[in-house]
C-alpha cells in the first residue's frame, strides 16, 4: 500500500476498553471477540485554552449500548507534553460493566526496529533502576508480509498492589535508535496501572492504561446516568530523552498543588536514617536537635516510635496516635517540639495515617466498614488493618488525629509512610471488584490529604512508602516532598540520587544525607554531597561529632541555601546517561533557565581518577567551573575544555558538586 494507506492502517481508535459481554477491545495482546471500541463512533469535539493549558474534548458514542466516551486531552501551553484521560458515561438503558479503559492510545511510533525502550526498576533499597534494551527484543519480527498479520507480541509492564511504583515505576520511554527523538510517558495512578508497546501496519502503538480486570481485579458497573474517569496519562516528547525528561518535569510542577515549600526547599533533619531508627526519647532528641540547629537545618522531623509506649513493640499496635509517656518523661512530647522551636526550627513529626494494628484500641473503636475487607472480613496484613479512607468514620478518625497533631501541638511537618502492600484491594458493599475498591480508596486518601493541606495550608507533607514505593505522578501532584529511598549504605545511595529527578522534580525528591562521626572525611562529604541536588534530609549523628566534621556539615548545608533557588526551576540532565546500579562514575545534572548556570553533580566509587563529563548544551561556550563541594581543595578538580569537563576525584568515594557559568556574553 501507499504511505497514506500504511498511515491509515497505524492509526488507532482514540479509546480503547473492554466490556462483559460486548467483547474485548484491542491492544497488545488481546484480540479476541468483536472490538468494542470500534463502536464507539466520532460525535463531536469542542476546543479551548483555561488557565494555561490548551483543551480538546473528542465525544464519541455507541448506539448500540448507549456508552458515551469523552477523551479529555490537554497540554499547558508551551510545553510538549500531552495529557489524556477519558470520561464514560452510561446513557443506554441498561447497566455496563466495564473491565478497562486505555487513557492514551497512540500509533503510528517507528518501527520497533528503530526504537529503544527504557524502563525503571523500582524495588525497596533500590529505587529507580533504568535499563534499556531494543523494543525489537521483546516484540518479535513475525515476518508480517508472509503472515498478512500484525504481530500479537508486545512488551507489558503492570503495576501490583497498593505500593503503586512497587517493581517498576509508572512510567517509561522510547528512544529514535537512527536520530534524536525521545518519548516519555507516566501513568498518574495511585494504585494499578498497565503499559504496552507493540507493532502494528509496520509501526509501534502505546497504550496507557490504569487497573485492569486482567491485571488488577479492577471492574466497575456503570447503571444508566453513571460516569466514571480513568486516571490520566502523559506523554512527554523532545529531541533526545533528556529534553523530554526535562519537558516532563516541568508538565509534573504544572499539575501539582502550589505550595511555598516548593520554592523555599528548607534543609530538613530526620533523626531515624542510620541514627534514632524509630527509638526517640527526650534525652536522645535534645542534643540531637542543638546539633541539627548549629548544621543549618530549618526542620526537625521526629521519626517513628514516638507514639510507642508498648514494651512488646509498636507495629501491631498503632493506631492511636498518642505520645508515649515512657519516652517523654518530663514535659512531654511537648517539650522536645517546644526545643526545636525555641532553636529556630519547624517540628516534624512521623505518620503512618492509613494502616491500624491489630492490637490497637482503635481497631475495636471504629465499625468493621471502616476498614479494608474482602467477603465481609476485615483484612489483616503484618499484625495490621488498612482504613478505607472512602468511609466517614475513617476520614473523621484521621482528621481529628491530624488537627489534634498539627493545630493543638503546631507541628508543622508530616512525613506521612506507609508500610503495607494489599494486593489486589478491597472489596466493601458497591465494589464490584477489589481494584476497583483499592483504586476508589486511592483517590479518598488523595482527596482527604488535599483536605488537611486545605485547613493547614502552611503545613509540609513528605510522602513516604518505605522509601519511594508510592512515588506515583497522582500523589505526587498533592504532596510537597517525596521519599527517595530507604537505603542505609552510603555507597549504594548515589545511583538512586542521580536517577531521582526522573520520577520527581529535584525540590521534591527527599534524599538522605547522614554523615556519622565513625566516616571518614571523604565519606562524610560524600554522603552530603549526593543530597545537594535535590531535597537534603540530614541525619546522623551529628551531636557525637568533633567540631572539624561539624564544619564540613555546615559547609554542605551552607552550599545547598546558596542554590537552591535555582533547583526550584531547574531541568534535569545526565551527562554519562542514565545511571547504572554498579556504574563507577555516576553524573546528574541541572539545568537553570536561560542556559547561563548548570550545576552537575559527579560521584566516584571505583575506575580511573579522571572521567570526562560532556555537558552538551553548553559546547563550544566560554564556561567557568566552579568546584562548590566540598570546599577542601584536594578533593578533586574540573576544568573545561570548551566542549566537556574532565573530572578529578583523587580517591573513593568521591563526589564534586560542579557549577558552570557561561562567560561568553
Amino acid at each position: 500500500s501507499d504511505d497514506s494507506d500504511a498511515t491509515g492502517e497505524s492509526a488507532l481508535p482514540l479509546v480503547e476498553l473492554t466490556a462483559l459481554g460486548h467483547g474485548s477491545g484491542w491492544s497488545g495482546l488481546r484480540f479476541t471477540g468483536t472490538a468494542f471500541c470500534t463502536r464507539l463512533a466520532y460525535r463531536s469535539h469542542r476546543t479551548g485554552r483555561r488557565d494555561g493549558w490548551e483543551r480538546l474534548t473528542v465525544e464519541l458514542h455507541d448506539p448500540g449500548t448507549g456508552l458515551t466516551a469523552f477523551a479529555e486531552l490537554t497540554s499547558p501551553t508551551g510545553l510538549p507534553v500531552l495529557r489524556s484521560r477519558v470520561r464514560l458515561r452510561n446513557d443506554g438503558r441498561g447497566p455496563l460493566v466495564v473491565q478497562s479503559v486505555s487513557s492514551l492510545l497512540l500509533g503510528g511510533l517507528p518501527a520497533p526496529d528503530a526504537l529503544d525502550v527504557h524502563r525503571a526498576r523500582n524495588d525497596w533499597l533500590a529505587e529507580c533502576r533504568w535499563y534499556t534494551e531494543p523494543l525489537r527484543a521483546a516484540v518479535a519480527d513475525i515476518h508480517v508480509a508472509v503472515h498478512e498479520h500484525d504481530s500479537r507480541a508486545a512488551l507489558t509492564l503492570t503495576g501490583r498492589g497498593s505500593w503503586p511504583t512497587d517493581g517498576h515505576l509508572a512510567m517509561g520511554a522510547l528512544t529514535a535508535r537512527d536520530g534524536d527523538r525521545a518519548w516519555v510517558w507516566q501513568i498518574e495512578s495511585p494504585a494499578g496501572w498497565r503499559w504496552d508497546l507493540g507493532e502494528r501496519a509496520q509501526g509501534t502503538y502505546l497504550a496507557l492504561n490504569g487497573p485492569t480486570d486482567a491485571e488488577h481485579q479492577w471492574r466497575i458497573r456503570l447503571e444508566p446516568g453513571e460516569e466514571c474517569t480513568t486516571v490520566p496519562g502523559a506523554l512527554a516528547l523532545g529531541s533526545g530523552l533528556d529534553e523530554a525528561m526535562g519537558a516532563l518535569t516541568s508538565y509534573r510542577r504544572a499539575v501539582r498543588r502550589p505550595h511555598p515549600d516548593h520554592t523555599a526547599l528548607p534543609v530538613v533533619f530526620n533523626d531515624y536514617m542510620n541514627t534514632l531508627m524509630g527509638d526517640p526519647t527526650t534525652a536522645k532528641l535534645l542534643p540531637l536537635i542543638d546539633a541539627a540547629a548549629d548544621a543549618g537545618a530549618e526542620y526537625f522531623c521526629i521519626d517513628s516510635g514516638w507514639y510507642d509506649d508498648d514494651t512488646r513493640g509498636w507495629w501491631d499496635s498503632v493506631g492511636a496516635w498518642q505520645p508515649s509517656p515512657r519516652r517523654f518523661p518530663d514535659g512531654g512530647i511537648q517539650a522536645v517540639l517546644d526545643r526545636i522551636r525555641e532553636r529556630g526550627m519547624v517540628p516534624g513529626l512521623w505518620l503512618e495515617p492509613e494502616v491500624v494494628g491489630v492490637r490497637s484500641p482503635v481497631a475495636d473503636e471504629l465499625p468493621p466498614e471502616a476498614f479494608f475487607q474482602r467477603d465481609g472480613t476485615r483484612l489483616t496484613e503484618q499484625g495490621r488493618h488498612q482504613l478505607d479512607l472512602r468511609h466517614p468514620a475513617a476520614r473523621a478518625h484521621l482528621d481529628k488525629t491530624v488537627d489534634r497533631i498539627v493545630g493543638d501541638w503546631g507541628v508543622g511537618y508530616l512525613k506521612l509512610d506507609y508500610n503495607i502492600v494489599v494486593d489486589p484491594g478491597t472489596q466493601a458493599p458497591g465494589d464490584l471488584a477489589p481494584g476497583a475498591g483499592l483504586l476508589g480508596h486511592a483517590h479518598a486518601y488523595l482527596d482527604w490529604l488535599s483536605g488537611v493541606l486545605d485547613r493547614h495550608p502552611g503545613l509540609v507533607v513528605e510522602n513516604c512508602a518505605s522509601g519511594g514505593m508510592r512515588m506515583d505522578g497522582a500523589t505526587l501532584a498533592v504532596s510537597q516532598l517525596q521519599s527517595t529511598s530507604d537505603q542505609q549504605d552510603p555507597l549504594r545511595y548515589p545511583p538512586i540520587a542521580a536517577a531521582a529527578p526522573t520520577a520527581v522534580p529535584p525540590e521534591q525528591g527527599a534524599v538522605w544525607a547522614y554523615p556519622q562521626p565513625e566516616f571518614d572525611d571523604d565519606l562524610i562529604t560524600t554522603t552530603l554531597g549526593g543530597a545537594l541536588l535535590g531535597r537534603i534530609h540530614l541525619s546522623g549523628h551529628l551531636n557525637h561529632m568533633p567540631e572539624h566534621q561539624l564544619a564540613l556539615v555546615r559547609d554542605a548545608v551552607g552550599v545547598y541555601k546558596s542554590i537552591r533557588a535555582d533547583l526550584a526551576r531547574a531541568l534535569p540532565f545526565w551527562p554519562l546517561g542514565l545511571p547504572g546500579w554498579t556504574d563507577e562514575w555516576l553524573a546528574l545534572g541541572l539545568r537553570v533557565p536561560g542556559d547561563r548556570t548548570a550545576y552537575v553533580s559527579v560521584w566516584r566509587r571505583g575506575g580511573p581518577a579522571e572521567q570526562r563529563v560532556p555537558v552538551r548544551h553548553l559546547a563550544g561556550r566560554t564556561v567557568r567551573a566552579e568546584v562548590l563541594h566540598p570546599t577542601s581543595a584536594d578533593a578533586g578538580r574540573a576544568v573545561w575544555d570548551g566542549d566537556a569537563l574532565t573530572v578529578t576525584v583523587p580517591r573513593t568515594p568521591g563526589v564534586l558538586l560542579i557549577r558552570l557559568t557561561r562567560d561568553d556574553g
